[in-house]
């Protein structure tokens, strides 16, 4: 596994594997994960590229405790995480899920400090009224008795495609044990900032960077038939669909996740 090293920002201490050297790529995790969904992409591209991969606000062992935190904090932090590391150099940023979202706010708020963006298993909308109901029953349970349990069981049969279990099961029980092991009071402060984001649908069309659209073939969250108009949106953009994946490209088929990221990073142009 990587090696953590911590940096101290205005109001929390961030954990973050900084490791190998050249163009930063800073992996962006989903909810309610942490840096450890990206284990395989740390492996491979710290040998061609400096990879930058944190533990959001209150998640993993960056502790905090924010009632709500919004996308737009998350990307600020991310910002001054890269100010406290000493990078002034334009990065990749490769966000999944709600790191798509939180990818998509760095943009609106730091297109400058970025070279391209990757944007996995994820969505420019923001969340229907059924969706958003559902968010906030879901911070109902999390600081009931039923804590981070509910959310693994309410989420990880969504997380991977069919047969994940037999096919990748320690990455299936990396995803439980991660969930069981965040804190409640974080769970709900990402629930509330996800309820509360905004809509960047007809925001896609001014994305003027090279950009990496993945998706899994069975994500039943963010499904093809969401992310394909998302690339046909933002000018450019690359659309590559990982068959037999779920939710969770990176950790499920990261061969294939690999391989398409290699290649989009090798195309960008030099600056």
């Amino acid at each position: 596994m990587s090696s953590l090293k911590t940096v101290q920002l205005a109001t929390f201490e961030m954990s973050l594997v900084d490791q190998g050297q050249g163009v930063p790529l800073v992996l962006v995790h989903g909810f309610p994960l942490d840096h450890r969904m990206w284990q395989a992409q740390i492996d491979t591209f710290s040998k061609t590229h400096r990879v930058i991969a944190p533990d959001l606000r209150g998640l993993g062992l960056s502790k905090s405790d924010d009632d709500v935190v919004s996308m737009e904090q998350f990307a600020d932090d991310l910002a001054e995480m890269l100010d406290h590391l000493g990078v002034v150099e334009r990065v990749v940023l490769c966000g999944l899920s709600m790191g798509g979202y939180i990818s998509l706010q760095f943009w609106k708020k730091y297109s400058l400090r970025l070279r391209g963006i990757v944007l996995c298993d994820t969505r420019a909308a923001a969340d229907s009224p059924e969706a958003l109901a559902n968010r906030l029953k879901m911070v109902e349970h999390v600081l009931a008795a039923d804590g981070t349990h509910y959310v693994a069981e309410a989420m990880l049969p969504k997380l991977f495609a069919p047969g994940a279990v037999v096919r990748v099961p320690d990455a299936v029980d990396l995803m439980r044990q991660t969930i069981l092991a965040a804190s409640p009071r974080a769970v709900a402060a990402a629930l509330r900032g996800m309820a509360q984001r905004p809509d960047m649908t007809a925001e896609q069309k001014k994305v003027e960077l090279p950009t990496q659209i993945i998706v899994g073939e069975h994500d039943a969250l963010t499904p093809p038939d969401v992310m394909r108009p998302m690339a046909a949106a933002i000018p450019g953009a690359r659309y590559f669909e990982i068959l037999g994946s779920g939710h969770m490209t990176p950790l499920e088929h990261p061969a294939e996740f690999n391989a398409v990221l290699a290649s989009f990073l090798a195309d960008l142009p030099a600056c």
